[in-house]
């Protein structure tokens, strides 16, 4: 009896060691976890080794040296020796016999935030150095050499050089106080607001490492539905505690302005961004604000859309609100980024129109440190939309572009959407504002018309489940959009080839998989969702799948407002004989996109109604061509589980579980959306479903009745 008492104990205990370590996730891509001696068959493979900080070191550069210390030991293993380092940390506060190895030059080029890895030779002895201009370099620069160990690059005359290509890179949390997250399907807000200033999360100090390591330096806390009450003195000390956690990793916090916060919580009758006595409450407000958080960045304002007040409420324009803040913040340097996702109630002109109508009529009144932050799309964040008109069409005023990390239009934290090829599509995108050649990248990071002041910013796809954001795969997005945000030259598929090293590992079977499934997965989710230019043809209000037949409300909220079907045909027409939308783009790209057979087909129903029976280049009609790439959507989906499921044994059982669980619903799903779709659309193009694409499952009144309850990140739901 005690014999098998002590094998169940035995056993007992196994089972739950297993369930203790087992890869959850939540180390992101910074696992550390030992890597083969491939790349590092070198001289530094057996004494490389971190620097300690010194007691008087700053806070940023102990984090450095601790980083460097963590990882290091962890890839190298018993190789890793703590004896007399062969790695030097240089800035120009070190001792003069190691300043002295670098020149001017190659220290000037790296600005306040760059680094540069190289090998030297120090005291008869070759070294490797991580050099910078601040303490904050120093940090990125470890990232950037663990980064360069994970994914197994030799370091036999390593030389990386690397400063951020945008000055502001910046996480928008869309995380209310009540820690309910709008759009973000991952569990409740990181931010223990109730807990707060008390206690600090532990984890604040791993999403904060995290951020750094990619080279985010900004976080705005709260949502762009904003509520005045974060700026109440009780919620700026918990402010100022997450401030104080950020700060050494070189992340400032910024927030979201309520335009009404006079009268909601400061007792006056206006918020009229002209009267004196708003003027003085905001500037008031603001000097509080640094005496909580000395390096406070700034506000993100929703203001005058989607029902939120603003100063168009008072008779006054973007700017005027705009500059109020501007002009309080300034001596502070602090920014003001001032959404240009505006749209009025009233207004019947052209959704994709507003933004640019309101906007290039202000260029040049706008304070010095005002940018205009504007969505990569001018509708919404659509799972493919071509770039926003306002890119290049305000020379005197500086945009932030705004991404989704977040997949609010592409299933969520369910389906799998690798968005940097999207991103990069937009990034790489010719306004033609000065000439060919004047990309949306080159427009944001200041280099068209010469900006100081440059941003970029990402909506959150974070919560608090326990791998940070919910499918295995997603956290490639967060890696993604810093590393773009740093540099916007970087490949997709480098981008995915770090990410997925640094994850699973260097084997090179699960590295080519797992790349293959990400960098095709963002055009499969267009295919089986809104192909050929679809948009806008969502379920209402969580936006999980598809009501292509919705008619109910405003009408730049239905669906049937963006497809247009009718027994003719399908799409929007945009050029000059509809809504003439494409008219606010340059005439290179207007002579691009300005016929059927001229605009790349990926934008083809954006900009134009067209025939059922229109011919495509394949040769098909467009009917036959819309039914046929919602089933390759539906077919790449499939492909994607059999893909997955080769990679049985070969990764940890808890990841590959839930991928593959993912997977198969993201599966199912994508032939719910080709069915619901092609059974709506058949009711105008009166054709049939060609042979190789299935017959919708249900009739049409089945899919219209369909109901999903409770859908994470629904706004009607939070409260």
């Amino acid at each position: 009896m005690l014999t098998q008492l002590r094998k169940l104990i035995i056993t007992l205990s196994l089972v739950l060691a297993t369930q203790i370590f087992a890869e959850d996730g939540y180390r992101l891509w910074l696992r550390y976890d030992a890597i083969s001696d491939n790349a590092l068959a070198s001289r530094y493979a057996s004494r490389i080794a971190a620097p300690r900080a010194s007691a008087e070191a700053s806070e940023t550069m102990k984090i450095a040296t601790e980083e460097l210390q963590r990882g290091l030991s962890g890839l190298l293993g018993e190789q890793y020796s703590d004896g007399a380092p062969a790695l030097l940390l240089i800035t120009p506060d070190s001792p003069s016999e190691l300043a002295e190895l670098l020149n001017d030059e190659e220290q000037d080029g790296l600005g306040t935030e760059g680094y540069l890895i190289k090998e030297i030779d120090f005291k008869e002895n070759s070294h490797i150095a991580i050099a910078a201009n601040s303490d904050q370099g120093i940090l990125y620069g470890a990232f950037a050499f663990l980064r360069h160990l994970q994914t197994n690059q030799s370091l036999e005359g390593i030389r990386i050089v690397s400063s951020p290509k945008i000055g502001h890179r910046l996480l928008n949390h869309w995380d209310n106080l009540t820690r309910t997250i709008e759009r973000t399907m991952v569990g409740a807000s990181i931010w223990n607001w109730f807990d707060l200033p008390y206690y600090i999360e532990p984890y604040y100090h791993d999403y904060a490492r995290a951020c750094a390591s990619v080279g985010i330096n900004g976080t705005v806390l709260t949502n762009v539905n904003a509520n005045a009450t974060v700026l109440r003195p009780q919620f700026l000390e918990k402010v100022a505690a997450l401030a104080d956690t950020f700060r050494p990793y070189g992340i400032r916090v910024y927030l979201t302005a309520r335009f009404s916060a006079p009268v909601e919580i400061g007792g006056l009758e206006t918020a009229d961004p002209l009267d004196p006595a708003v003027i003085k409450w905001w500037t008031d407000k603001i000097d509080e604000i640094y005496t909580y958080v000395p390096d406070f960045g700034g506000f993100v304002v929703k203001a005058n859309s989607e029902g939120q007040p603003g100063p168009q409420n008072y008779g006054r324009d973007h700017a005027d609100g705009a500059n109020l803040l501007a002009r309080a913040l300034k001596p502070h340097g602090g920014i003001v980024m001032w959404r240009a996702f505006v749209y009025d109630f009233e207004v019947k002109e052209d959704r994709h129109k507003q933004a640019y109508t309101e906007f290039t009529e202000l260029d040049g009144r706008f304070e010095s440190n005002v940018s205009i932050q504007t969505k990569n799309g001018a509708i919404d964040f659509m799972p493919r939309e071509p770039f926003h008109p306002l890119f290049g069409a305000t020379p005197e005023t500086p945009h932030t572009l705004e991404l989704q990390i977040t997949q609010e239009y592409l299933g969520g934290d369910v389906h799998l959407a690798f968005l940097a090829p999207m991103w990069k599509e937009t990034l790489e995108s010719d306004t033609f504002a000065r000439g060919p050649g004047s990309t949306v990248a080159k427009i944001v990071d200041g280099t068209v018309f010469d900006h100081d002041l440059t941003a970029i910013a990402g909506v959150a796809n974070i919560g608090n489940e326990r791998n940070w954001t919910g499918h295995p795969l997603a956290a490639a997005n967060w890696y993604a959009f810093g590393r773009l945000a740093w540099d916007h030259q970087i490949s997709s598929e480098q981008i995915a080839d770090e990410w997925t090293r640094m994850t699973f590992g260097n084997d090179e079977e699960v590295v080519s998989t797992i790349e293959s499934l990400l960098l095709g997965s963002h055009q499969t989710v267009v295919d089986y969702s809104m192909p050929l230019g679809l948009h806008h043809i969502m379920y209402p209000g969580h936006h999980y799948g598809p009501a292509p037949w919705w008619n109910q409300g405003r009408p730049d909220w239905t669906s049937v407002y963006y497809h247009r079907a009718d027994q003719e045909g399908i799409g929007f027409d945009r050029t000059a004989s509809g809504t003439d939308a494409l008219g606010q783009y340059a005439p290179e790209v207007q002579e691009a996109w300005g016929t059927p057979e001229s605009i790349p087909h990926k934008y083809l129903l954006w900009f134009h109604h067209v025939k059922w029976d229109y011919e495509m280049p394949s040769g098909r009609t467009l009917w036959d061509e819309l039914c046929y790439t919602y089933q390759q959507g539906v077919e790449e989906a499939g492909e994607m589980v059999e893909k997955w499921k080769t990679l049985e044994g070969e990764i940890d059982q808890q990841r590959f579980a839930r991928t593959l669980a993912l997977l198969k619903r993201q599966h199912s799903d994508a032939a719910f959306w080709r069915d619901a779709c092609l059974a709506y659309f058949q009711t105008f193009s009166d054709r049939p479903i060609p042979e190789g694409v299935p017959k919708p499952e249900h009739d049409l009144e089945y899919y219209k009745n369909f109901e999903l309850y409770h859908v994470p990140g629904h706004p009607g739901e939070q409260w």
